[in-house]
């Protein structure tokens, strides 16, 4: 292939390769020239021009394929535009001399074609510069078309279509005669030349002014005769035809008005020649209604749909303005259309009708118009609906005058009130929120517009004004409840009036099938209410034979209406309706018999209504409360529903309709069903769909569903995936399809809807009823036995042998029938059966594969493989495939090469690739030759569409046929013609498949990879251009496909600007793949395909060409936001967000301001926008008639601003993972200065907080909780932001407006509960925050808190209810967790003692002092302290187990009521940990005094809960409440509290949030705090073990730091606890029984034998959970650990919060022994001795800053607390604890710095000090231990560091001192001399910093002390050595001037320290002086300088002078 890519054909390779593989060859060097010519230099091209066009002409007679054909004229075309034009005629006229040319031979086709091609792409390119030539082309053209045939008419019309497009007006002169020959062909044979004139025509139309004035009204017949037979592309055409023609007529575009003066149509005129076409009677009107179900039915339906969407283009075209001034008249038009008598002749039709008016109005106002047009078109069709009702009730009150007319106009108004009420309720659904103005303005009066259509005589329209009120309950949830009520009150008053009974009970149906959309739902209460009033209407029925009928519907339905709110409200009412169900029906067989013989036709009516009512009530009981059909429930059931089974043999025609009701309600309980009732059952069915009792030749709706999702190409079912869907479903061949209104099946008004349909249209109960039976057959088939099977398989194979249309139909349900029960078998994992069965259905099943039907050619496919699947053995496969084999072997005819076909591809799809290997050659082979077969391109489609799935099944199997397949695919894309687009399809997923196929190999470099990979280029390629638009999506979906496999080799730059293009498709299949595809791409790389549609959007701009997407500034992210405002299909929306996600994740961070943009204008949409009513005229005049109005922008909808808010929370959430600079403003400022192009998020925060403000406070409910997300998500990221300007202030405080207002809208009276609960979560943020620091700002915020904490405390009255209780207790719990979280917010912020250093970070931002924020709180504590212990029961009793539900008060709880339990918990679970907290603290707080009398309880509560409180508090309602003791009382609050946290902490889910763990541990610490706890939990032992096992468990789990610092805390406060209990109980002992000394010492863990019992031991569980901490940061602690393989032995440096946690943890364990006995403390201290030698000899580490790390610091606190442990040293335990101080203290010793971190060793030092000055006596004389010291303090004082000798100095001092002479004077006697060496050999080597002065100052300090130890009689020895070493520290005055300043302090300190020392020994001082005068002479001449040069600067003070301490203080810090 690489050889093709050459500016010239390279000839020799073309020579040299395969005349199979040429074709392919030429097309790729095409396309190469393609992309090469525009990018070539110009002069290249000249130079080789001649030559290109030769072998370009050449080439028109090579007799090219259609795609060849179609590159190579662009190509010619280009090459003249680039190049020299001068040959440019000449060619012309060689393609003109082939057109003309006499041969009609089938060879020498693709070469006219070819010529006719290249003719239309000059005259594009090129357009007016061939000028002169026209004339003559055209006429050549139109010549030609006369004696054409299709291809090439189509191929002429499509080149004429281009002569047009490039010439323009230029052309005047042949527009007639191009027109004239053109139109005749609009009713062509063949659908694609139908289509070509189409287009041909509407190119024509641009600039022949005739086809819109003289000729309109025949351009409009012509189109209403093109329509007649068409199919969906012709439609589409022709409809675009019609619509743009009309469009044109009416406003005409500027340019040809003014050329010529025209008389321009009136709008009446333009809609009255469309409707005749909608009302045209074809042939075949007046049949009667039977025929009209069968297939095909009357020929005008096609015109009706046609038109339906030449209406849409029509409005479209003239754009959103238009329709917005214009609506009334419009709707008007549009509505009078149904009710024409022509549209209504039969209920069928009437329902077409209905449907394709309302595609017109939802087509045109739910698309075109921005959400305020949408309300003012609501209005109007308000006004309309009440017009049209006033005619009804002037025809229904004036009964007596001539009654036909009137009855007929009900009978019409009927319709229009369908379509009316049907699209309002539309609008209001998709407004959403946003409609409330709608409803809240009396002056429209929507609902008693609706309302008064309840009472309309017509059911249909009865059910409309239902289905609406539906919608706007719905929509604005709060309008739901009052509906109710006012529909129950207005039934209760008009009980008399038939209309009202069954309209209102319709809604109030219609309503409780609604509640399920609203999260919120409705009171309780209102289910009761319901029952009550159905109940009632079932009673009465009986009194009155008038009202009788619809009291009985409207009972049953109100039930089955109950029965969707689910298994909570139903369980309460379950046992009533066990008991009318059993009331409706006879109870025994002989009740039945006698009931036969009586009763007259109308009775009979009202039992059957009933009856059928009672199982509409039970089916919707099944679906919706499957957990309520218990066994019991089951077996009361059955009762009845046998009883209707034997009914229906017996009234096999009355019950019909009913039946249907029947067989939904037991496909659940199937399997409960007896043997003998099961073929009952099975016969009743049968006949059913046999027809055996039914003249009509009704057929089944649901074959196309059974059949295979991929089969749609031979069904033609992917119409359901357009946009026409809704009324294309008319033209469907099987009987009443489309047909659906609510009026076939009332109770559907409260079914779920179907996913994808607006409307619920159930099918008429004819096909519903057959729908049933079949689906049951399904149900039923796999639990008959085996023997009954082959019977009803017999049955029905005799029954297939009917005649005619009938056998068609019933052969239909059948097949249907078939399928279900083998679908069934499969989903059971049941075999078919033995040998009969499967011959009897392997007949039924192969006959008809030769059936001239494809439909069931298509399902006896399908039921061939899903046979094989079930039966699953091998012969029987081969058996099947070989019949098969033969067949198409020997068979000629299209029908049976078509079925067997796709047996072998069904076979494969459903046994798999390794079940059918065997057969796959033979398959293979077969289906590829087949595939050659060109003369019937149905044989073509179904061999590729079985070979499809052969490729999809087989997988890797395939592999060896790979290339074959390719080529032949290839081949046939090079050659069959684009009108067969089914047959392209096929190859398209042919393709597919075998890039799948193949795979991740795609990606390698072999030779035949590459080939395979190019083939599949090619072919993308080739499918790319087809003008087809499934065809382009198949091949969008191949490209997909090679992209996942081999990105590199798909060329984005070309592929994303077609995906661009094919955005604003009209064909919603092109669309979906065309986003999907993105999606995928976006994925990977999403910056290269924003950039590519960039580049396009650019490029586009510079061609006259404005097909496609106009990519604006915004890019592609822009139009895919404008999308989504267009888009209604579900996975289309859904993949436009995820592709959004992924180029916002990837590229929002780079990209900032562009991002931020974009959702801002979204946003910004709900706030601006004037809509028509507001412009003025001269905008008016100017925006009509552009070119660009094809798209009509509307401002964004509210769907797609909640997506833009979220977008906006997902942009922060991206930048806080990216760059601190995000959220730091002086950061961020810095870094812009460097580079501009630096954007970061601190800089748009006004823009941030705007769009925040501006979705709080919008209409629409979603879209406010978005905003109020994104304002708290603001919040919580900024807070701590300070402003770089005003130090001391915080970035947000200037935002504190826009935050309040932003918030009070929430706390408004009418705001629903969860936006409210939002709204309080984002005060607390706020006011925890501190952001604001006055009061007196904070108030704004803090009134709304308290404003809905009285809400709390008042208690709903009922009377205000609107919504489900639980909905209140979600915004009750709501704000006491609000105030929950201000509470915490005013603790004093540290926690745990080890985090003091960290807090200091905070200093910056000067925060509120802690009790400003309590003085807010302080007022409103004791009612809510009240509440939350409240709310905390609540949840305490709501999270027992199910086993305890016994155990929970009757009457709910403080907060919830018992029937919402389910809903109220999850409302619970998200608000108790900040209560819990809050708890802690203000228990702590007022030190658990705070005592709570009932009566204020009840006080604060209402009334309704009194009782429930008074249970809480375990006592019966009747007694006077016993107030408890104050100790009981916080024992019960003790209980509460830790049972709630134990029970959440054993087990938090993985998906709680880390902040209900953190509150939890942090209110469990709170707690602990105050004494009473501590007690609490010390005096029951197992409680504390029990909370640190929890503990334990929970570090298991969870990872984060700061949850593991929490437990630290946690577990000291525990241990705390028990220390402060031993000690008193220590202290108690000692003051009881002082005789006996012994005694209290045994207290403690271990008692005298030492041994701790785990589970019951403290000490042991706290170690344990230590222990585990310690080795998770530091894991070579555990020898486990550091000796298993894995392990490396590379120690790493501990972050800071590991450092902080391990130091807690060593606190915790030097604890722990004074919780023991002394034998216990022998157990546990040689583990924890060890564990904190080897935690210092791991952290003791050298840092450069001589910082102390904090493990360190407390491993030596530990030691020292250890070390002096008063209860030790008992006579049984010295020997064991000398020796474990003895052997610690070697330990010590031993420790030498191994390679790596320098050892610490002052760390050491301090250490081993410890030791000696603590455990003197049990280390004196131990010979080793003292060398071991006095050579560590050698080292030290000889080290080169001073600050260890500064720090050696220190400790020395602290050994000499010690009071134990004999442990001090063996370290004076070794280590003074090398002191006084070190001190005398200063003077030479004077220090030269800090460092070195402070260690000469030690070590003076203890020479020092030394002398002030000496006696008396040695004083003048030690002073002879500490003066002379001070006096040679001073220097001489010339010295001094130049000296460093370290050196002048060590002349100062020297100096003090003299003036200091002779006072204090006069005697032996002069002793000394006196001895060497030249230290006299030196000491005064420096006392003189010193004094004279006080003298001069009196200011300078003397350095303070160091005294030395004699005691050492070790308490918290060590030096």
């Amino acid at each position: 292939m690489e050889l093709a890519h050459s500016l010239l054909l390279n000839e020799e390779a073309l020579a040299q390769i395969t005349e199979a593989k040429r074709p392919v060859f030429i097309f790729e060097w095409l396309r190469f020239l393609d992309k090469v010519l525009v990018a070539a230099n110009k002069t290249d091209v000249k130079e080789k021009q001649k030559k290109l066009v030769e072998q370009l002409t050449g080439l028109i007679s090579s007799s090219p394929g259609p795609p060849t054909r179609k590159l190579l004229a662009k190509n010619l075309a280009a090459l003249y535009s680039i190049g020299d034009t001068f040959t440019v005629f000449q060619t012309l006229d060689k393609c003109n001399d082939i057109i003309k040319s006499k041969d009609d031979t089938a060879a020498y086709l693709p070469t006219k074609l070819a010529a006719v091609a290249c003719v239309g792409a000059f005259y594009e390119k090129m357009g007016r510069m061939l000028g002169s030539s026209f004339p003559e082309t055209v006429n050549n053209l139109l010549k030609s078309l006369k004696s054409a045939e299709s291809q090439g008419r189509s191929e002429i019309l499509m080149s004429l279509q281009k002569v047009l497009n490039g010439l323009g007006g230029a052309a005047a002169s042949c527009h007639r005669d191009i027109y004239k020959n053109a139109r005749s062909l609009l009713t062509d044979r063949s659908m694609a030349v139908r289509c070509a004139v189409a287009k041909c025509l509407l190119e024509l139309q641009n600039e022949a002014v005739f086809m819109w004035t003289a000729e309109l009204e025949n351009v409009a017949t012509l189109c209403f005769k093109a329509l007649e037979n068409s199919n969906y592309g012709v439609r589409v055409a022709v409809s675009k035809l019609l619509g743009t023609v009309m469009a044109t007529a009416l406003i005409p575009k500027q340019a040809t008005v003014m050329r010529q003066n025209v008389k321009r149509a009136t709008l009446e005129e333009v809609l009255e020649l469309m409707a005749t076409g909608f009302l045209r009677g074809g042939s075949g009107f007046l049949k009667s209604g039977g025929e009209m179900l069968k297939v095909g039915g009357s020929v005008n339906r096609e015109v009706r749909v046609g038109v339906t969407q030449a209406y849409v283009v029509f409005v479209t075209t003239l754009g959103g303005q238009w329709l917005e001034r214009n609506f009334a008249t419009f709707l008007s038009h549009v509505l009078d259309l149904v009710s024409h008598p022509r549209a209504t002749q039969t209920h069928v039709e009437a329902v077409y009708s209905r449907r394709c008016v309302s595609f017109i109005l939802r087509a045109t106002v739910g698309s075109l118009l921005g959400e305020k047009a949408q309300i003012a078109a609501a209005k109007d069709i308000c006004q309309a609906i009440g017009k049209q009702m006033k005619a009804v009730e002037a025809v229904v009150n004036d009964a007596n005058s001539e009654n036909k007319a009137g009855a007929a106009d009900i009978a019409a108004s009927q319709h229009v009130m369908v379509c009316a009420l049907q699209e309002l309720g539309s609008l209001v659904q998709s407004l959403n929120a946003t409609a409330s103005p709608l409803i809240q303005e009396p002056s429209i009066g929507l609902l008693e517009t609706v309302t008064s259509v309840l009472l309309h005589p017509s059911m249909a329209a009865r059910l409309a004004a239902a289905w609406c009120l539906r919608c706007v309950a719905v929509a604005l949830p709060f309008q739901l409840t009052p509906f109710l009520d006012r529909c129950a009150e207005r039934l209760n008053n008009l009980k008399t009036s038939p209309e009202a009974v069954s309209g209102y009970s319709f809604a109030m149906a219609a309503l409780l099938g609604g509640v399920h959309q609203c999260p919120l739902g409705i009171p309780h209460a209102k289910g009761k209410m319901v029952v009550s009033i159905a109940e009632d209407l079932l009673r009465t029925a009986a009194q009155n034979s008038r009202l009788s009928l619809q009291r009985t519907q409207a009972g049953w339905l109100l039930l089955g209406a109950l029965m969707t709110l689910g298994p909570s409200v139903v369980r309460y009412h379950l046992p009533k309706m066990l008991l009318l169900w059993r009331n409706v029906f006879p109870r025994s067989l002989k009740e039945l018999e006698a009931e036969k013989a009586r009763g007259d036709s109308f009775t009979w009516q009202v039992t059957l209504e009933g009856r059928a009512g009672a199982l509409c009530a039970m089916r919707s009981f099944v679906a919706h409360c499957p957990e309520l059909l218990t066994e019991d429930v089951i077996r009361k059931l059955m009762t009845p529903i046998e009883c209707a089974m034997t009914m229906m043999s017996v009234f096999a025609l009355s019950l019909e309709a009913h039946c249907e009701i029947k067989k939904w309600s037991f496909e659940k309980k199937i399997s409960l069903l007896r043997e003998r009732s099961f073929n009952a059952l099975l016969r009743e069915l049968v006949a059913e769909f046999t027809l055996t009792d039914n003249s009509a030749n009704t057929t089944t709706s649901l074959l196309r569903s059974l059949c295979h999702y991929d089969d749609s190409v031979l069904l033609g079912s992917w119409l359901q995936e357009t946009d026409h869907k809704s009324i294309e479903d008319q033209l469907q061949p099987n009987s009443a399809s489309g047909s659906g209104a609510l009026e076939h099946d009332p109770s559907s008004i409260y079914l779920r809807i179907p996913a994808g349909e607006a409307v619920p249209g159930p099918l008429p109960l004819g096909v519903s009823v057959i729908d049933a039976s079949v689906a049951l057959f399904g149900v039923v088939f796999p639990h008959v036995s085996y023997k009954h099977r082959s019977v009803y398989i017999y049955i029905q194979f005799q029954n297939s042998q009917a005649k005619g249309v009938r056998q068609q139909a019933v052969q239909l349900n059948i097949f249907t029938a078939v399928l279900s029960a083998l679908k069934g078998l499969a989903e059971n994992k049941s075999t078919l059966g033995p040998e009969e069965v499967r011959k009897s259905a392997l007949t039924l099943v192969m006959g008809a594969l030769d059936n001239p039907n494809p439909i069931l050619r298509c399902a006896a496919g399908e039921a061939l493989g899903r046979m094989a699947q079930v039966v699953g053995e091998a012969t029987f496969i081969a058996r099947m495939a070989q019949y098969s084999f033969d067949k198409l072997k020997s068979a000629r005819d299209v029908v049976s090469r078509t079925g067997h076909s796709l047996a072998l591809g069904c076979l494969h799809r459903y046994v798999g690739g390794i079940g059918s290997g065997q057969h796959l050659k033979t398959s293979v082979s077969i289906l590829l030759a087949l595939a050659q077969d060109g003369t019937s391109p149905e044989v073509q489609t179904w061999s590729l569409h079985s070979l499809a799935l052969i490729v999809d099944s087989s997988g890797p199997m395939y592999r060896g046929y790979v290339e074959p397949t390719l080529s032949l695919v290839l081949t046939l894309l090079l050659t069959v013609p684009p009108s067969h687009t089914e047959v392209h399809q096929c190859l398209g997923r042919c393709l597919g498949a075998i890039i799948t196929t193949v795979g991740p190999e795609l990606q390698g470099n072999g030779a035949t990879i590459s080939t395979i990979r190019s083939s599949c280029l090619v072919g993308c390629a080739i499918t790319q251009d087809h003008s087809d638009s499934l065809v382009q999506a198949a091949a969008i979906s191949c490209l997909q496909q090679l992209h996942m496999f081999a990105p590199r080799h798909v060329n984005l730059s070309s592929l994303v600007p077609s995906l661009c293009v094919h955005l604003c498709s009209s064909h919603l299949l092109l669309r979906r793949a065309a986003v999907a595809c993105l999606r995928q791409l976006a994925q990977r790389e999403a910056a290269e395909v924003c950039e590519y549609a960039m580049r396009a959007g650019s490029r586009r701009d510079g061609h006259s060409r404005h097909q496609g997407v106009n990519i604006t500034e915004t890019g592609l992210e822009g139009v895919l936001f404008g999308m989504l405002d267009r888009e209604t299909d579900r996975k289309l929306c859904s993949d436009i967000h995820d592709t959004l996600g992924h180029m916002l994740s990837s590229l929002a961070v780079e990209n900032l301001s562009h991002w931020l943009m974009l959702c801002k204008d979204v946003l910004a949409a709900s706030s601006g926008k004037c809509s028509i009513d507001e412009m003025d005229d001269d905008t008016m005049f100017t925006t009509l008639g552009e070119e660009d109005k094809t798209k009509p922008s509307v401002a964004p909808r509210w769907a797609t601003r909640v997506f833009a808010a979220d977008c906006l929370c997902r942009v922060i959430m991206l930048c806080e993972n990216a760059n601190k600079a995000h959220f730091d403003l002086a950061l961020a400022r810095s870094a812009r200065l460097k580079n501009p192009k630096n954007d970061f998020l601190v800089l748009h925060l006004s823009d941030l907080i705007r769009m925040a403000f501006m979705a709080a406070t919008d209409h629409s409910n979603q879209l406010r909780m978005a905003g109020l997300q994104a304002l708290e998500d603001i919040i919580k990221k900024f807070a701590s932001v300070p402003e770089p300007e005003f130090p001391g202030h915080v970035i947000l405080e200037q935002y504190q407006a826009n935050v309040g207002a932003a918030l009070r809208p929430a706390f408004s009276q009418d705001t629903p509960s969860d936006i409210t609960a939002k709204a309080c979560q984002v005060c607390s943020a706020w006011i925890g925050s501190g952001v604001v620091s006055d009061l007196n700002d904070l108030r704004r915020v803090h009134n709304l808190l308290v404003s809905s904490l009285d809400k709390v405390q008042a208690g709903k009255g009922s009377s205000s209810q609107l919504y489900r209780e639980s909905a209140t207790t979600m915004e009750k719990l709501a704000v006491l967790k609000a105030w929950a979280e201000v509470k915490a917010e005013t603790k004093p912020k540290c926690v745990l003692k080890s985090t003091e250093e960290d807090e200091d970070d905070f200093g910056t931002v000067d925060e509120l002092p802690p009790d400003s924020l309590i003085t807010l709180v302080q007022p409103e504590l004791p009612a809510l302290s009240r509440l939350w212990l409240a709310a905390l029961k609540d949840y305490a009793l709501l999270t027992l187990p199910a086993e305890f539900a016994t155990q929970l008060p009757p009457d709910g709880g403080a907060f919830y009521t018992p029937e919402t339990i389910d809903t109220a918990r999850l409302h619970y679970r998200n608000s108790w940990a900040p209560i819990l907290h809050a708890v802690a603290l203000w228990l702590n707080s007022t030190g658990f005094n705070a005592s709570e009398s009932v009566e204020e309880t009840a006080a604060a509560m209402p009334n309704s809960q009194k009782r429930a409180t008074s249970i809480m508090l375990n006592q019966t309602p009747g007694t006077p409440p016993t107030t408890k003791s104050l100790p009981e009382l916080n024992k019960d609050r003790m209980h509460l509290i830790l049972g709630v946290s134990i029970q959440f902490l054993c087990s938090p889910r993985p998906e709680e949030p880390v902040e209900h763990v953190t509150s939890c541990l942090q209110a469990l610490h709170t707690l602990l705090d105050s004494p009473c706890a501590r007690i609490h939990i010390a005096e029951d032992q197992l409680l504390g073990v029990e909370l640190l096992s929890v503990l334990h468990r929970l570090l298991l789990t969870w990872d984060p730091p700061s949850v593991q610092l929490l437990v630290t805390g946690v577990v000291q406060q525990i241990v705390r606890a028990a220390q402060d209990y031993l000690q008193e109980k220590r202290n108690t002992l000692n003051e009881d029984d002082i005789e006996e000394k012994e005694n209290p010492l045994v207290l403690g863990e271990g008692g005298e034998s030492g041994g701790l019992v785990p589970g019951k031991s403290l000490v042991f569980a706290a170690m344990e959970l230590l222990m585990f901490i310690l080795v998770r940061h530091m894991p070579h602690l555990s020898s486990k650990v550091s000796d298993s393989p894995s392990h490396i032995a590379a120690k790493s440096h501990l972050s800071d919060e590991s450092a902080r946690l391990v130091a807690a943890t060593v606190t915790i364990l030097s604890d722990l022994p004074s919780l023991c006995s002394p034998a216990g403390c022998m157990t546990v201290l040689p583990t924890i001795l060890f564990l904190i030698t080897r935690v210092l000899k791991e952290t003791a580490v050298k840092s450069a800053d001589n910082q102390v790390p904090p493990p360190v610091s407390a491993a030596l606190q530990g030691i020292k607390a250890i070390v002096t442990l008063p209860t030790v040293k008992t006579d049984e335990t010295q020997k064991q604890w000398a020796s474990l101080i003895r052997s610690t203290l070697a330990s010590y010793l031993i420790f030498s710095p191994v390679d790596g971190p320098v050892l610490d060793e002052v760390s050491i030092l301090t250490a081993i000090a410890l030791f000696l000055w603590s455990a003197s006596t049990e280390i004196i004389g131990v010979q080793s231990l003292q060398n071991g010291c006095i050579n560590r303090f050698k080292n030290a004082l000889n080290s080169s560091d001073p600050w260890v000798q500064a720090k050696c100095y220190q400790l020395l001092l602290s050994v000499f001192q010690h009071t134990n002479r004999a442990l001090s004077t063996p370290y004076i006697h070794s280590l003074a001399p090398i002191m006084v060496e070190k001190l005398k050999a200063v003077e030479r080597n004077r220090p030269n910093n800090n460092l070195e002065l402070l260690a000469v100052q030690e070590g003076i300090k203890v020479l020092e002390t030394l002398v002030a130890l000496g006696e008396e009689q040695n004083r003048v020895q030690l002073l002879a050595l500490l003066v002379p070493t001070l006096i040679s520290y001073l220097l001489n005055e010339n010295a001094f001037a130049s000296a460093s300043t370290v050196s002048k302090d060590l002349h100062e300190f020297a100096l003090q320290n003299l003036m200091h020392i002779g006072p204090l020994y006069p005697h032996a001082f002069k002793t000394v002086m006196g001895a060497a005068p030249e230290l006299k002479t030196r000491l005064e001449t420096a006392v003189r300088a010193s004094q004279a040069s006080k003298a001069k600067a009196a200011a300078r003070q003397p350095p303070p002078t160091v005294h030395s301490t004699p005691t050492i203080k070790l308490k918290t810090s060590f030096f």
